[in-house]
């Protein structure tokens, strides 16, 4: 379940305005200072988006940074970092993001069983407003415990 991995340690905000660089390291330093990732792991992300990859834009101001697990995937784990002003992909106001998710996972099944936990979540559109509108990581943490026991 995705409030196993999303934990209220790995959810972050900022009101600082960030390049999109900047907001996948910040993402993905919760991850990396519990050992989740490696330093190899966050580079391969950001070389990944330079290349193009705005493929992680989610749409609704969503974006999911994550590469090949081995490029650095140590275990499965996810971090969200929610900003108040948007960091758009490779400075693109087209794939302005103000929500990112950084995700980790050491196995296919892994990968698929938290993907499709994550896609659940942001489908509901009322769960996800109000995970953009929440000022606490226990907020979050909440919403997404709530939503997995309705479902």
């Amino acid at each position: 379940m995705l409030s196993e991995l999303l934990t209220e340690e790995k959810i972050r905000f900022s009101a600082d305005r960030l390049s999109w660089r900047e907001a996948v390291t910040q993402v993905a330093e919760p991850l990396l200072t519990a050992g989740d990732i490696t330093a190899e792991y966050v580079d391969a992300m950001i070389a990944s988006i330079e290349a193009g990859g705005t493929y992680i834009d989610l749409g609704f101001g969503i974006a999911l940074a994550h590469t090949r697990p081995e490029k650095g995937a140590v275990r499965t784990s996810i971090s969200m970092l929610r900003l108040e002003e948007p960091a758009p992909l490779l400075d693109r106001p087209e794939h302005a993001v103000d929500l990112y998710f950084c995700f980790a996972a050491v196995d296919a099944t892994a990968h698929t069983q938290a993907m499709s936990s994550l896609a659940r979540i942001l489908s509901d559109t009322e769960t996800r407003e109000a995970l953009r509108a929440a000022r606490s990581a226990a907020d979050v943490h909440r919403l997404i415990t709530a939503f997995e026991e309705k479902k």
